[in-house]
């Protein structure tokens, strides 16, 4: 079918809109249309000013009150519209009720939107998109276009498949909108549902992490097998593709597979936590996220490693605060033969006691480790409630506050020498 460029509807649009050339008529629909806006926003703001919502009952971005104004315009002006068409036409009033429809899609993408998409060039473009669209869709609908539109955009198509199905570029928009529509709102719930549970103290956090990515995968599956028979496709078709997805990861993505896998379980044995100090191979710091392919692990110099969940589960992971957050950090020195070693001991331990960080409980240690060919060995063992500031902060200041202490009380430390002795020999 050709594209109809008929423009009957749109001419008969502006007859009816020319005819209400009395000015009493447009007065009196603009004094319903700037009334029902103007005790909307006194009713938005008055309503919303005395509930003060709190962040736990915050659905979007921004406060409800920006999408609360048009809708009760919106409704007020319906109101208005239904007592005045008793007496007069209300042709100014219609095309202010579309233009509001208008207005509360838009605030409702930018709403939902803004509390799914993270903030940047991406939504924007998408509320500029919803924007453009809403109010195209009105223009087309308050001049009586629309049909012919969505009759031309229905008249170009192809058939295709062995049963001759027809897709027109009108099934095509409807099956975008249906997707978009179903995945944002999946989405929505889905980021309302993992706020919540994250906010629940009372949970583990581990547990909180594995049910807020349970819920948006469930999700985002409920809005696909929602959104195909919307727009009239068979989900029993998608069999063949679940087949060749098994097989794809049986093969090419059984890494993927393992590392999304070995993250649940992660989360579900409570082996890690969010906050835990662990070494990875090389690698020591602090967990720092878990996500469902990797986790992020923050080093005492700032570099966040991330690492595959799978080596977390097929590979040793020292973990330091599993059962007690308290670590050990042990400095160690040398001090000469001819030095009081008790003396150097007891010094130890004030240095320790010094330290902020070290805690009384378990008690600070010093004890002669070895004996070694230039020196007496000892070693400060201090104890700390906080791995995850790291520790070489803290073997600084032990250590800047040992050779301060040590040269004051006369304790000199040892290192390597070597005495060369010569001897006189017999002359030959």
């Amino acid at each position: 079918m050709a594209f109809s460029t008929d423009t009957s509807p749109a001419r008969q649009f502006i007859e009816n809109v020319a005819a209400a050339t009395t000015p009493a008529i447009w007065l009196w629909q603009l004094a319903v249309a700037a009334t029902a806006v103007l005790l909307a926003w006194c009713l938005a703001r008055a309503l919303f000013h005395r509930l003060k919502p709190s962040g736990r009952w915050k659905f979007g971005e921004g406060d409800f009150e920006r999408v609360a104004y048009p809708l009760l315009a919106y409704v007020l002006t319906l109101l208005g519209r239904a007592v005045l068409s008793r007496y007069q036409t209300v042709a100014l009033l219609d095309i202010v009720a579309a233009a509001l429809v208008a207005w509360i899609v838009i605030r409702i993408a930018v709403y939902i939107l803004g509390h799914v998409l993270p903030a940047g060039t991406f939504l924007r473009a998408v509320v500029r998109t919803v924007a453009w669209i809403a109010w195209v869709a009105v223009v087309l609908h308050v001049t009586g276009l629309l049909p012919e539109v969505i009759q031309a955009l229905d008249g170009i198509g192809v058939a295709v498949g062995t049963d001759k199905q027809r897709i027109s570029l009108w099934l095509v928009a409807q099956a975008i909108a249906a997707l978009a529509l179903t995945l944002t709102v999946a989405m929505w719930v889905a980021r309302i549902a993992e706020d919540r549970v994250m906010a629940a103290q009372t949970v583990d956090m581990s547990t909180r992490v594995v049910v807020s990515k349970v819920v948006r995968v469930a999700a985002g599956f409920v809005a696909v097998l929602v959104a195909l028979p919307l727009v009239g496709i068979d989900i029993t078709a998608l069999s063949i593709f679940s087949g060749a997805l098994g097989v794809g990861l049986g093969f090419g993505l059984q890494k993927i597979a393992a590392n999304y896998v070995s993250g649940f379980i992660v989360l579900l044995d409570r082996s890690l936590r969010l906050g835990d100090a662990v070494t990875v191979g090389e690698r020591r710091g602090e967990v720092k996220e878990i996500a469902s392919r990797y986790t992020v692990l923050r080093g005492g110099d700032g570099v966040e490693s991330i690492i595959p969940n799978e080596k977390l589960i097929t590979e040793i992971v020292h973990h330091h605060t599993y059962f007690d957050p308290r670590i050990s950090v042990v400095v160690a020195a040398t001090v000469s033969y001819d030095s009081d070693v008790e003396r150097a001991c007891e010094l130890l331990l004030e240095i320790a006691r010094r330290q902020a960080r070290t805690l009384a409980e378990p008690p600070a240690t010093a004890r002669v480790k070895g004996l070694a060919d230039h020196g007496v060995q000892l070693e400060l063992t201090v104890w700390v409630a906080d791995p995850a500031a790291g520790e070489s902060d803290l073997r600084s200041e032990l250590y800047k506050d040992l050779l301060r202490t040590f040269r004051t009380a006369g304790i000199s430390l040892a290192y390597p020498r070597r005495d060369v002795h010569l001897y006189p020999t017999a002359e030959t």
